[in-house]
């Protein structure tokens, strides 16, 4: 057979793919266990909306037809959520594709692309797939956990092209406020693209959470990314958009594949919307889930990082991957700190009382606690 590597570009062989860990399905059958409480992945363990389901199964005979190109309905159904332009609003399979998209449409090799580290996968990821350059600006703060725009502004040069700024971030929940964002933004120059990343934007509590989308509204090159994937638990459907300016909107859309969003994923996007309770419900679990894990925490003499999204990252006193096996064994799964460089943090996803309850059981055999 033929070489392959040989075809493939230089400047991906690199690429570690992404690793999402292991299925329950998997845990289960190679430990021949029959639970499995998956605290690993940020979904929203409510489910989606019962509008969402209703409207899924209304359209599911439909299926054999192209989805709308333009989501026109979901778009203006978001528009009049977020009062804002639906031209300027793109829909993607996941915020993530939104990001590809960014990145496809707007960088040239060598172009600079600034992000935080820990990042999330897909912002070095672009650019690695685009041949730019990664300028990886190190998290500051007590813990090292909150991004540092001092030093982003700093790092942007005449070849700085996109910058990627989470709020929250993951995998820390910390989050920028108003104040901090406004300062940044007035030293961004005009050659640079912000993309603000947003998926965890409703389950942030605080007052000081920075309003982004006035960015756009004023014709700023910015782009802020959310997701249908977590409060609106439809994480297996794939299905996340960005509010830019419409100018802006039309630039990154020129690598838009087609029918992009499917059929399916539209029409309980907007179901979503039209039920007000499913954010509420999402958030007062989050809330009282919360509250529940850092009790224990306190309990147990655990340091974590108090959040402003649906997970915490704790410290738990030894290696995380060996944490992390102990705790599968026992049937939860999480998500090892070792990946963002925090040999000995896990970040667990918030749960039900009854998850949080069985996760903190299995925790403090681990412990010892």
């Amino acid at each position: 057979m033929p070489d392959i590597w040989k075809l493939v570009r230089e400047n991906v062989k690199g690429i570690t793919p992404y690793s999402p860990g292991k299925s329950s399905k998997e845990v289960m059958e190679e430990l021949g266990i029959t639970r499995v409480t998956k605290l690993a992945s940020n979904e929203n363990p409510l489910g989606p909306s019962p509008k969402a389901v209703e409207a899924m199964r209304a359209e599911i005979e439909n299926v054999y037809i192209y989805p709308d190109p333009t989501w026109a309905d979901l778009r203006a159904a978001l528009g009049e959520l977020h009062d804002f332009d639906p031209e300027g609003i793109i829909i993607g399979r996941g915020s993530d594709e939104i990001i590809h998209m960014l990145g496809t449409s707007l960088l040239n090799p060598g172009d600079e692309v600034i992000y935080s580290t820990p990042p999330f996968a897909l912002y070095p990821f672009t650019a690695t797939v685009m041949d730019c350059t990664h300028v990886k600006v190190p998290s500051t703060g007590p813990r090292g956990m909150d991004h540092d725009l001092d030093a982003m502004s700093a790092a942007i040069t005449d070849k700085t092209k996109l910058i990627f700024v989470a709020n929250p971030c993951n995998p820390t929940g910390t989050i920028l406020t108003r104040e901090q964002v406004d300062e940044f933004m007035a030293r961004v120059p005009d050659h640079c693209m912000v993309a603000f990343d947003e998926a965890y934007f409703e389950y942030v509590q605080s007052p000081d959470y920075a309003e982004t989308l006035q960015y756009a509204r004023d014709g700023l090159l910015t782009i802020t990314l959310r997701t249908f994937s977590k409060a609106y638990a439809l994480a297996g459907l794939r299905i996340g958009y960005g509010f830019a300016h419409p100018d802006v909107a039309r630039a990154v859309k020129l690598t838009c594949e087609p029918f992009n969003a499917g059929l399916i994923s539209l029409v309980a996007a907007q179901a979503s919307l039209g039920d007000p309770g499913q954010v509420k419900r999402a958030v007062d679990n989050n809330e009282a889930g919360k509250a529940y894990l850092y009790g224990e925490f306190d309990r147990m003499g655990l340091e974590y990082q108090p959040t402003e999204a649906n997970f915490i990252f704790v410290e738990v006193g030894m290696d995380s991957k060996e944490c992390f096996d102990q705790l599968m064994r026992r049937g939860v799964t999480v998500r090892t700190g070792d990946i963002f460089g925090f040999d000995e943090w896990i970040r667990v996803t918030i749960g039900t009382p009854d998850e949080n309850q069985h996760f903190i059981a299995a925790l403090g055999e681990v412990l010892g606690k």
